[in-house]
């Protein structure tokens, strides 16, 4: 059963419950329409708060982008990133320039996360198999989780 609102009880604007909602974290456009969708009485008075409010810059998808990549980098990897930012809604184009960036790092960031949970090498094949499942499912890539997990290129990276 959906929630449906009271239209009696809700005396807040859809801009205040949208100012609400970023007041805690950085919102994309397209979420705060599936989230508010439900408050609007009227067609096209959610698009309208929501123009004014981008046009504020209250609603900035860069800064999007940048929160989601200071908050998850450290613990997963590209393709998980790449997943998340994608599901915001966010331009094509600006999760591209994210997660291109991202893989630069992605062998460092895949070593540290291993360190942390695992850090010493696996002693048999199901330990191996536990580890690289670990990594996959942050969204590395197989490449960087084979290499973390065999130790492999340690000297070269600066490790």
């Amino acid at each position: 059963m959906a929630f449906q609102p009271s239209k009696s009880l809700s005396p807040i604007s859809l801009k205040g419950r949208a100012l609400r909602l970023l007041s805690g974290r950085e919102y994309s456009r397209a979420e705060l329409e599936r989230k508010l969708a439900v408050f609007e009485e009227h067609p096209g008075e959610l698009a309208q708060a929501l123009d004014e409010l981008q046009a504020k810059d209250f609603i900035n998808e860069q800064r999007v982008v940048d929160s989601v990549l200071y908050r998850r980098a450290s613990k997963l990897g590209a393709a998980r990133i790449r997943q998340e930012l994608q599901t915001k809604g966010l331009d094509p184009g600006a999760v591209l320039d994210a997660v291109a960036g991202l893989q630069e790092t992605e062998l460092a960031r895949a070593r540290e996360v291993w360190r942390k949970k695992f850090g010493s090498p696996p002693e048999d094949a199901a330990a191996r198999g536990k580890q690289q499942r670990f990594l996959l499912a942050r969204g590395f890539s197989s490449d960087a989780v084979r290499r973390v997990v065999a130790g492999s290129d340690e000297a070269e990276d600066g490790f």
